[in-house]
């Protein structure tokens, strides 16, 4: 770990564990003074390294490396792990969230602006922003304080990004989009880009599987409409946006995330959407035009919503599940079509049992054929 990704979060050089403990509103133990400069995985650690060994499975690796410190379960027994000090936490996966904090300095982008970036002349960068190589800030934007902009972004026109964002390289974001503060985007991300929306004449055979549900013929549609979007894509607080992920601007009202919401690598989020806020969107997820995801909802990844539906607060959607219709808050989906979750246990249980009530079936007719000859 570099010393500057140390120093840029305030974990300073040969910090002790004592400071460390305190920083993580944990507690410390035996020689509390001892210091260490960086964190480790506990094979691999030296010994002015803090090894990280929060669970059975991690701590068990200590010998193989040379911490002398580490962070460990409540309840694990550091003298028995041969160490000299230990920080003890609860909660292991927040206190690698805290650690991995102070420890990530994100990319590095000089302050100010960079000679080859192309900013309009109309446009506002923030107060203590820093703006990377050949990025291009469009008419009348607006970049927050403390923002951080890596290189290659574009910022079309209008748009408006709160203080202390990072965008990382590559990332487009297109005209008139509103993002709140402390956003986190991923390389190769794309942000207000088109809804993907075509309409047909009157024998659009999309609409004529839908009013049948597939029982009539028809030709296939030929020559498409293109709808253009005049809306544009609005972004809550602390909202992160994963790499080559895309949100498309909505038709005439805009698609929005709302605030801490969190979207995985190549996630799509289709025009008009409205997500929630706290939503957890896992990689290849996908929610469809005009649908309507609330609070707190998780989804899963490889996990698709179709168009027009709302799914409740508190509602999660395994992996691989296919929303078709609008869920209740609360509930828990999996599988194709989307059903209950304890539906779609049993219903696998089912499954797999028709093989052998197959072969049942076929033994019963043949004791029904023999015993109809032997009358």
């Amino acid at each position: 770990m570099a010393n500057s990704a140390l120093q840029a979060r305030g974990f300073q050089m040969n910090q002790t564990v004592e400071e460390i403990a305190a920083a993580l509103e944990a507690d410390a133990f035996g020689d509390v003074r001892l210091s260490v400069k960086g964190a480790a995985e506990p094979s691999e650690a030296a010994p002015d390294e803090l090894a990280l060994a929060m669970s059975p499975k991690y701590a068990s690796a200590l010998a193989g490396g040379c911490a002398r410190a580490a962070i460990v379960g409540h309840d694990a027994d550091w003298r028995a792990l041969g160490l000299e000090a230990a920080i003890k936490v609860k909660h292991p996966r927040i206190a690698m969230a805290a650690l991995t904090s102070f420890l990530d300095e994100g990319p590095e982008i000089d302050l100010g602006i960079h000679p080859s970036a192309v900013v309009d002349r109309s446009a506002a960068v923030g107060k203590g922003a820093a703006v990377g190589p050949l990025v291009v800030i469009g008419p009348r934007a607006r970049i927050g304080a403390n923002a951080r902009i890596a290189a290659h972004v574009s910022i079309a026109e209008d748009v408006v990004v709160g203080s202390d964002a990072l965008i990382h390289a590559g990332v487009r974001i297109g005209a008139r989009v509103r993002i709140g503060k402390r956003f986190i985007c991923q390389p190769g991300a794309v942000i207000g880009g088109d809804g993907f929306s075509f309409v047909a004449g009157e024998s659009d055979r999309i609409e004529q599987v839908r009013r049948s549900l597939g029982t009539e013929s028809g030709a296939m549609t030929s020559g498409w409409s293109r709808i253009h979007s005049l809306g544009s894509v609005e972004i809550g607080d602390d909202v992160e946006i994963g790499a080559n992920s895309a949100v498309d601007a909505g038709t005439v009202s805009a698609t929005r995330i709302g605030n801490r919401t969190k979207v995985d690598n190549l996630v799509q989020i289709g025009h008009n959407a409205k997500i929630g806020e706290d939503v957890l969107m896992c990689g290849h997820a996908g929610v469809a035009g005009s649908a309507v995801v609330g609070n707190r909802v998780i989804i899963g990844g490889k996990a698709g919503i179709t168009d027009n539906v709302t799914v409740g607060d508190d509602v999660v959607v395994g992996g691989g599940t296919i929303v078709l219709s609008r869920v209740p808050a609360g509930r828990v989906l999996l599988g194709y079509p989307a059903m209950k979750m304890d539906q779609y246990i049993a219903a696998s249980r089912n499954w797999r049992r028709l093989p052998r009530l197959f072969k049942d079936i076929e033994a019963l007719k043949k004791a029904v054929s023999i015993g109809g000859k032997g009358d």
